[in-house]
């Protein structure tokens, strides 16, 4: 979001430190001991869709709101690919390649696989007539929807069989924030850990 945005940023990988961001320093920051979190001279805040819809509505531009109900649809798709999405989209991509091998179990990401048919669908009628999902342009909405969204590629059967949403996809990718994000996450930023499983396809906002 902040490279959408083209904001100044430093990032810091304290929460990801032997996956404990349990440090009196980092519960200071977010008491619920998770990342991510950012600080924002000063304020606080924490919850990934939170941070993403805060800095939309802050420095506007076509990413934000220019309406109440712009408003509305955005958080709605948000809250959407939260509850109705990313549970089993986790599901899939821990067991297809985001635990140790001996972890995995593909019967439970094939359940998870299809599980996402029905959201999958939803999402594709959404897009029958339209290449974004808010105001005829690309938004927090959509950063919000194709980050999880991109989860969805651990299952390329199911996929496969939604070609509006699998184009979307492509467009979401392609974008520059979406691109500078990669290539953070491939440099020495972070900890080995997180980038094999960022190399197995998981992703974030």
């Amino acid at each position: 979001m902040a490279e959408e945005l083209g904001l100044d940023y430093e990032i810091s990988t304290e929460g990801y430190r032997g996956r404990d961001a349990c440090s009196p320093d980092f519960l200071a920051l977010n008491p619920n001991g998770m990342i991510p979190v950012i600080d924002d001279g000063g304020f606080i805040l924490w919850e990934s869709m939170a941070i993403t819809l805060y800095l939309a509505k802050k420095h506007g531009g076509p990413l934000g709101p220019a309406s109440t109900e712009e408003d509305g649809l955005m958080t709605q798709w948000s809250f959407w690919v939260m509850t109705e999405f990313e549970k089993p989209a986790l599901e899939l991509i821990l067991h297809r390649g985001g635990l140790p091998e001996d972890k995995r179990d593909e019967s439970r990401a094939q359940k998870a696989a299809q599980s996402l048919r029905r959201p999958l669908g939803v999402l594709d009628h959404a897009l029958a007539d339209r290449e974004y999902l808010v105001g005829g342009r690309f938004t927090v909405a959509d950063l919000n929807v194709g980050s999880v969204l991109n989860w969805a590629r651990s299952a390329p059967e199911v996929l496969s069989s939604f070609a509006g949403v699998t184009a979307y996809l492509d467009r979401v990718r392609a974008r520059p924030g979406f691109k500078a994000l990669r290539e953070l996450q491939r440099g020495a930023k972070l900890p080995s850990w997180v980038e094999k499983r960022v190399a197995r396809g998981a992703g974030g906002s």
